[in-house]
């Protein structure tokens, strides 16, 4: 009997290999126990004789199969796994069939078969080395999960074989969760186990190396970059480069935001380059007009929500001419004061403009000039993601000047002693949070935004009044770009309060078929509901149902009292800026109401 042995001298050597090939990719490339190099060239002249000796084998009649080399693993599991059996012929195929059996079993490191000849054939014994015992877990690389966190999901036990399936399902199963957090460059890169039965995992979790900034010819480089919620040397997010572009977009700067990932100098790391396009986002108008009383009046308005390409905003509206009209307004936002992204905003006004009142009965109680003069200045910052705390400061003063000749009745006029109920200084703080998650500012598809705040008025103030208001708007996407969208507000508000602070409804922005602000009081309820499908390129349709009303102070709420209205509108994408058409019916009439400025 001639006994042929292939393998023993290799399996220092082949313990990397046959756990590649256990594991299936490749995270134990780097394992290798300690190898002399004429082991090494061993092994290629072994694989060799191993060819041929196979080759001088095959077809012959097999008369006993053994499986040698198991220490801890029962002989009968290996035995159950192999298909080569007594009487049948050998093949390469069988051969591999049953290699991979016994590899698929977890428990061993390297398989060789070594074949004996005998006169009435080949007798085969598949000899095996087993994997390690394992002793002890060390993880590094990992930074998003604490080690205990991982190691909780290493099903491994300990003072065991181990078991490179149950090894390899770990390893997947640490992976899939950096994965469905968002962190899908992730991987572990290295695989080692030391002689004293240390299991040692590397984790590449494929940090962000840097940004860059391509398409901008306006907007500063650090006005895109500082809205990224990835950050330079942290782990790549799926989730948090999604937000970013949402961020980015809803800046309102650019008509299309993407982003690409670069490699970097790293293994597994990258750079993420983030592409625009621009918008104007500037804005100019000039006007004149004519009157009996003021005679020319020419009008200016300048603004930039993308001020010098910093990301500031500002808006000036100017109008001159007759005797006494000089109205102006001034806007300025100042956002990423600092690095806790604090924002100021300004809002100084000097104007004399035309205001009408109405009775319940939707008829004219007054027309009149008023002039609004004072400034606002807001602070903000965001507490989280989603999260963001405003308080304002007003100081603001309204003053009746004159009734509209040619137009009765005139209110004031016939009760002068209600001009200083109405009309006075108003000094007060607002305090308000909003929660927003919806998917885009401007065209929201899912998401919510709930506003809540409270203003408190008095301060040396002519008024002394508490206002608490509720704004809440639910977005649902559908099918083909079809969006549903419910908004619904509530107000309530004790003390002294002028009709200009009040709380009013009627016109474009909130009860639609009415007119501009033609429901005012202490207490207000309104809610909105709007079906929104795609028309053509930039043109969405709309149609819609409004309902609310607002009571006076002493008057309870009644939501008999509520109004209704339906109607149809579009919303066109233009070189200005959003336009709103919308067509109403209330209780009374049809309205037109048309307006600049994205929907709610």
């Amino acid at each position: 009997m001639k006994k042929v042995i292939i393998g023993s001298r290799l399996k220092k050597t082949l313990l990397a290999t046959c756990l590649t090939t256990a594991i299936g990719f490749g995270v134990w490339e780097n394992v290798i126990l300690a190898a002399e190099p004429e082991t090494i060239n061993a092994a290629t002249t072994a694989v060799q004789q191993e060819t041929t000796k196979q080759e001088s084998v095959e077809g012959k009649t097999v008369v006993k199969v053994a499986v040698q080399g198991n220490k801890l693993i029962e002989s009968g599991l290996l035995e159950s796994v192999v298909s080569l059996k007594p009487g049948m012929s050998l093949t390469k195929q069988a051969l591999d069939n049953d290699l991979q059996a016994i590899y698929s079993l977890g428990w061993f490191y390297d398989v060789q078969p070594e074949y004996n000849l005998v006169p009435e054939g080949v007798q085969v014994v598949y000899r095996v080395l087993e994997n390690p015992i394992f002793s002890k877990l060390e993880i590094q690389g990992n930074s998003v999960y604490k080690n205990v966190e991982l190691a909780n999901m290493i099903t491994l036990p300990k003072n065991k074989i181990i078991n490179s399936v149950e090894l390899n399902k770990s390893i997947r199963a640490i992976e899939a969760k950096y994965k469905q957090d968002g962190y899908i460059l992730t991987r572990i890169s290295d695989v080692k186990m030391n002689e004293d039965g240390t299991l040692k995992l590397t984790v590449n979790e494929g940090n962000v190396e840097g940004f860059s900034v391509k398409g901008n010819k306006k907007t500063k480089a650090y006005v895109v970059t500082r809205e990224m919620r990835l950050k330079v040397g942290k782990p790549f997010n799926s989730k948090d480069a999604r937000r970013s572009i949402q961020r980015i977009y809803n800046l309102g700067y650019f008509e299309d935001v993407n982003v690409k990932l670069n490699p970097g100098r790293n293994p597994n790391a990258v750079e993420v380059e983030v592409s625009v396009v621009e918008i104007n986002t500037g804005t100019f108008g000039i006007g004149a007009g004519y009157s009996n009383s003021d005679g020319f009046v020419g009008i200016v308005s300048l603004g930039d929500k993308n001020f010098r390409g910093t990301g500031d905003k500002v808006n000036i509206r100017w109008e001159f001419g007759g005797e006494s009209n000089k109205n102006y307004e001034f806007g300025y936002v100042r956002p990423w004061l600092d690095k806790k992204e604090t924002a100021l905003g300004l809002s100084i006004y000097d104007a004399t403009n035309e205001y009408q009142e109405y009775n319940d009965d939707s008829s004219d109680k007054a027309r009149y000039d008023k002039k609004r003069r004072g400034y606002e200045l807001t602070l903000s910052r965001p507490q989280s993601e989603h999260v963001t705390n405003f308080v304002t400061y007003k100081d603001r003063e309204d003053t009746y000047v004159k009734a509209i000749e040619g137009h009765e009745p005139q209110y004031y006029r016939d009760n002068p002693g209600k001009i200083s109920e109405n009309f006075g200084l108003t000094r007060s703080v607002t305090l308000m949070r909003v929660v927003d998650t919806r998917d885009s500012v401007h065209n929201p598809s899912e998401g919510t935004k709930v506003s809540v705040g409270a203003e408190f008025a008095g301060m040396s103030g002519d008024f002394n009044f508490n206002k608490y208001f509720l704004d809440s708007r639910w977005y649902f996407k559908q099918n083909n770009d079809h969006v549903i969208a419910v908004k619904f507000d509530a107000g309530y508000a004790d003390g002294t309060m002028p009709l200009s602070q009040r709380f009013s409804l009627g016109g474009a922005e909130t009860l639609r078929g009415y007119k501009d602000d033609q429901f005012k009081g202490y207490k207000m309820m309104s809610g909105t509901l709007e079906y929104r499908f795609p028309v053509v390129k930039k043109v969405q349709g709309v149609v819609f149902s409004d309902a609310g009303y607002a009571w006076n102070k002493g008057v309870n709420m009644d939501l008999s009292d509520i109004k209704t209205s339906i109607g149809v509108g579009f919303r066109i994408t233009s070189p200005l800026g959003p336009v709103r058409l919308d067509y109403a019916i209330g209780e009374e009439e049809g309205r037109f109401h048309f307006s600049f400025g994205g929907q709610f």
